[in-house]
């Protein structure tokens, strides 16, 4: 068998103040392999954003381990990639600026740096506004400006926290297209993505598995192999039938 791409071995989480113990966390447990999809889904308060940052090397869990490929997970690992809720642009830099900085740390020449973002603001649908400041950007070109950034160090991975939350209803349904129509073409990246969601629909939407937390501290309850065909039709009665059974295992 394949080796998996990433592995979340009996992952715990506690913060401390004084002298107490808060666990988010506890022995969180699975696996992601080349080509998955996976959304994870909880209440609110599960955390879900915390083990995302742990997955991705920005918080150390209190116990268990992250593997990627094998090896402890860095920060500053280029194969894992992050899109965050806020967007996280720098307002005083251009469009391409803010897609080229992740290759500018990883000391890729000014030429590459421009080919490949420009690759990528194509590949979003940004194609004219190079040089526009996130000032004068819509919610959702602003995403779109962050999904860029993230693709561009041609990640294996891509994370993404709740990254449609504050979008309008239409411009999130797009960018759900889009992302993926990127996961399934062979030529671009990510190889799998792992997206935190608040949205049964949505995660019933897009994901190949749905791993579902309980309330603080967050363990998993379930994690469900979606079978439904794709493209997936929101008004079949199986597209609601696993958001009822997802629902009922939250609540």
């Amino acid at each position: 068998m394949e080796a998996p791409l990433l592995e979340v071995k009996d992952v715990t989480k506690s913060y401390f103040e004084n002298g107490k113990e808060f666990k988010v966390l506890d022995l969180i447990r699975f696996e992601l392999a080349e080509r998955d999809f996976v959304c994870v889904v909880g209440p609110s308060g599960c955390g879900k954003s915390t083990l995302l940052r742990i997955i991705v090397g920005l918080e150390p869990p209190t116990s268990g381990q992250v593997l990627f490929e094998g090896s402890p997970i860095r920060a500053d690992n280029p194969q894992v990639a992050m899109v965050f809720q806020s967007f996280a642009l720098f307002p005083w830099l251009t469009v391409t600026q803010n897609v080229e900085l992740g290759l500018e740390a990883q000391g890729i020449s000014p030429e590459d740096r421009h080919g490949r973002a420009r690759k990528f603001i194509d590949a979003v649908g940004l194609t004219g506004f190079e040089n526009a400041f996130p000032r004068e950007l819509s919610g959702g070109m602003k995403q779109r400006v962050g999904l860029a950034r993230a693709l561009a160090i041609e990640p294996l991975l891509l994370c993404m926290d709740e990254p449609f939350s504050s979008l309008d209803p239409l411009t999130a349904q797009n960018l759900r297209d889009e992302i993926l129509q990127l996961w399934a073409n062979p030529d671009l990246p990510p190889k799998a993505v792992l997206m935190v969601t608040h949205s049964i629909e949505e995660a019933v939407y897009l994901a190949d598995r749905v791993i579902v937390l309980s309330s603080r501290p967050g363990h998993m309850v379930a994690e469900l192999e979606i079978d439904l065909p794709r493209p997936r039709n929101r008004k079949e009665p199986e597209f609601y039938g696993w958001i009822d059974e997802i629902y009922s295992l939250i609540v």
